[in-house]
């Protein structure tokens, strides 16, 4: 087993739930030949095991190939479709890769009696986070312990709108909440079209943007700590704070004419192709004007639209940040990856100071369009797309950061409940009260 250390074994139980095993002693495995804590690192090999494949996984590589020739640590990286189950699996064989990334924190919170915390590794958390917004270094906390830090993230709060447009029907872009709801009565008094573009179908998943819109207000309204505890279950769907944040949705997207359809017409739109209607002109033809949707969504903008974006031209498609109610903080919601580790030696530690700091990307990772660095500090010259360079800007700016709760949440409530109640509330089927008392409900016990 030589000098490296393992965590105690967990064994997996039916569903998503985790119970540790209090095992003792070590196992070998993991490919660290780096010494144990305070070994050496030069010659050491560290794998990483990732959800991540094909050109993303190519350029991750490529990225840390590059950095290898300066560090001397050859470091493997591995990229499995099955990543949430694979990497439970190994760990409880007590063969686990050094590093895993994880792109859900649910299931790395669920294997804390497995890895090590990064504070443990002799890591100065504080000093990584330093350029972060707030809240980004809590997603992994466990008892006042980091267990996990992002390596790359993803932003939500984003509204997009094609420019063109607004040029064509004298709009102008908002930058505060009280803009954005004269922008909105603007819209609808000229009789331009629908304020807004959204869709809830998504198949099984169907509603899950109705929680991202619910988010965002919650953690707005009610500021991080309030927010992560209503992840927690301990502020309810039913209290002050969700509920002004419903009502907040419902004033954005349920009144007449802010929706094409109204939230019946929303909840049978498939969210990949709500905002086709960007692109349209004409109430008769159901234009809308602006979309609140993740970066991702830029992929199933229609071909000529993705064309324009690759060659670098913004004149039909931008976006800004969803603007914050007067009195709360600017804030983002968004998701990401995050790196927790399996081992604990120099050369595991190097390894993740490097691909959880401010120089990650600028080997080569940066050009992978998916890829945003949590560091406001980051090269912003390493991104290729403009709206890289532009989220980075936004989420510099942002003083929160909300990892996403329904993500975050207990799986029968944030991706089972929360997704169909909040579709009957848009639907018309329920109230925006019975709908949360019945999401209340379902936590369990």
């Amino acid at each position: 087993m030589g000098t490296m250390q393992r965590r105690r074994i967990v064994v997996p139980l039916a569903g998503f739930g985790l119970v540790a095993l209090a095992l003792a002693g070590c196992t070998g495995g993991g490919g660290n030949d780096g010494g144990g804590e305070g070994g050496g690192t030069e010659g050491a090999t560290v794998t990483i095991m990732g959800a991540f494949t094909d050109a993303q996984a190519e350029a991750f590589q490529a990225d840390l190939d590059a950095w290898s020739e300066e560090s001397g640590i050859t470091v493997t990286y591995d990229g499995n479709t099955d990543f949430q189950t694979a990497v439970v699996a190994r760990a409880t064989a007590g063969n686990p890769p050094d590093i895993a990334i994880y792109p859900q924190p649910g299931v790395l919170k669920s294997q804390t009696n497995t890895l090590y915390p990064l504070e443990e590794l002799g890591i100065d958390v504080g000093a990584i986070i330093a350029d972060e917004a707030n809240g980004l270094g809590e997603i992994a906390q466990v008892d006042g312990q980091t267990f996990g830090l992002p390596y790359s993230i993803n932003v939500k709060s984003l509204v997009w709108y094609n420019p063109a447009a607004f040029d064509a029907a004298g709009l102008t872009v908002p930058t505060t909440d009280d803009e954005l709801t004269a922008l909105q009565q603007q819209i609808m008094d000229d009789g331009l079209g629908y304020p807004w573009c959204v869709g809830l179908e998504s198949g099984a998943a169907t509603g899950w943007p109705a929680t991202d819109w619910l988010e965002e207000y919650v953690l707005r309204y009610g500021g991080l700590d309030e927010y992560n505890a209503w992840i927690a279950g301990d502020v309810l769907f039913t209290s002050d704070l969700v509920t002004q944040a419903g009502d907040k949705v419902a004033t954005e997207l349920l009144e007449e004419g802010k929706v094409n359809g109204g939230g019946p017409g929303a909840a049978t739109t498939a969210f990949q192709t709500a905002g086709n209607q960007l692109f349209v002109e004409g109430i008769d033809n159901g234009q809308c004007f602006m979309m609140r949707q993740g970066s991702f969504i830029a992929d199933f903008f229609p071909e000529d639209i993705k064309a324009q974006i690759a060659d670098g031209d913004l004149s039909n498609i931008d976006f800004f940040q969803l603007p914050s109610p007067e009195g709360t903080e600017t804030a983002m919601l968004g998701g990401g990856d995050l790196v927790g580790a399996f081992t604990n030696n120099e050369a595991t530690k190097a390894v993740v100071e490097y691909i959880t700091g401010p120089e990650f990307g600028t080997n080569g990772y940066a050009s992978q369009a998916i890829f945003l660095s949590p560091h406001n500090d980051f090269d912003t010259s390493a991104y290729t797309t403009e709206f890289q360079k532009k989220a980075q800007e936004l989420l510099a700016a942002s003083t929160l950061f909300g990892f996403d709760a329904s993500d975050q949440m207990p799986g029968e409530v944030g991706a089972g409940t929360e997704w169909t109640e909040l579709t009957s509330w848009f639907a018309g089927q329920k109230t925006m009260e019975q709908a949360f008392e019945a999401i209340d409900a379902s936590w369990p016990q």
